[in-house]
């Protein structure tokens, strides 16, 4: 490759890289339900979408809903109560409570948009404020817009992982790496975040917020000596989110 061949792809690849952060610059928005500073390419509405169209595959790789319609109008009554007596009513989300019918699978997750679920593997171990506790950090993922803040951090490293290849080769395969850490690291702040919401919406909604702590030594006690849990594999340790929600229930509990 001669010279002017490589200053012509460096120059293009930093212009690409360029791109991607005045474009990341210029959709960075303060969340107004938790004055996080996000950087966010999609509305509300394209965030229900998603969910939308997504819940029924997703239910579907869980065995799909719980077949007792009353567990499945529980499981809705106590989130319902959550979004009703929480700043939750007033975002344009359409939350919708899903009961999967996985008895192995210990997790609960959301979509965008507001739908959230829990698999039986985990309802069957929960008491009702503990089922608050779990729903109340699903709605935390949602009004957090934590999907949405990981889809637009993927289209970025997505787009300086390309200027970095063209302009340097190898070196955009560490800028590649660098994006999937900064992921990762986001992803745990995320459940923190959420956690710390959940506490919130329990004593809003008069549930005993300590049994959110009880929560985590279910999920702990679940993951056993080896085996580790798809809801620990995904979410922080158990013991390492207590000392956080403790710190919640004394913030929160202070203001009530």
């Amino acid at each position: 490759m001669n010279r002017g061949s490589w200053k012509i792809r460096i120059f293009i690849g930093l212009a690409i890289v360029a791109f991607a952060f005045i474009k990341k610059c210029n959709n960075t928005e303060e969340n107004p339900y938790t004055g996080r500073s996000q950087h966010i390419t999609m509305s509300p509405d394209q965030e229900i979408a998603i969910g939308l169209q997504s819940a029924p595959e997703m239910a579907q790789q869980h065995g799909g809903l719980y077949p007792d319609e009353r567990l499945q109008a529980y499981v809705d009554q106590v989130g319902r109560k959550l979004v009703q007596n929480s700043i939750a009513r007033e975002t344009p989300y359409k939350y919708d409570f899903h009961l999967l019918a996985d008895d192995r699978t210990i997790n609960a997750f959301a979509l965008p948009g507001g739908q959230c679920f829990i698999t039986y593997a985990l309802f069957k171990q929960l008491n009702e404020e503990q089922l608050a506790g779990v729903l109340g950090h699903e709605i935390g993922h949602v009004i957090g817009r934590h999907s949405a803040e990981r889809i637009a951090s993927s289209e970025f490293w997505r787009t300086a992982t390309m200027g970095a290849t063209v302009g340097a080769g190898d070196i955009g395969n560490v800028v590649g790496g660098i994006g999937q850490n900064t992921l990762l690291k986001n992803g745990r702040g995320d459940e923190l975040e959420s956690d710390e919401l959940g506490v919130l919406f329990m004593i809003q909604s008069g549930y005993n917020p300590n049994e959110m702590i009880e929560v985590m030594k279910i999920l702990k006690a679940a993951a056993g000596p080896n085996r580790v849990p798809e809801f620990q594999s995904t979410h922080p340790d158990p013991e390492n989110r207590i000392e956080k929600i403790k710190e919640a229930i004394a913030k929160y509990q202070g203001q009530s």
